[in-house]
């Protein structure tokens, strides 16, 4: 099972490589399969690579469902 997260790049750098936020925490991922990304940009990351852009919306929505699911556990095993 594979799980690609969505994150928000936050800087572009030099050879296909930008930094991300993937709520809170910051990670070099590499661009080189994506023709064109921009800071503000939301991707989908998998191993370090950005896989494809992300309509902002579906971002927000992803990562409320994300925070959800957390929450469910979380209270699942604290019980």
């Amino acid at each position: 099972m594979c799980l690609a997260i969505p994150a928000q790049v936050i800087e572009i750098l030099e050879y296909d490589q930008a930094i991300v936020d993937m709520g809170g925490v910051r990670k070099p991922i590499s661009t080189a399969l994506l023709e064109e990304v921009a800071v503000g940009d939301y991707v989908i990351v998998h191993v370090g690579y950005a896989l494809n852009r992300l309509d902002p919306d579906e971002a927000a929505e992803t990562l409320r469902l994300f925070a959800e699911m957390a929450e469910v556990i979380g209270n699942e095993i604290s019980r």
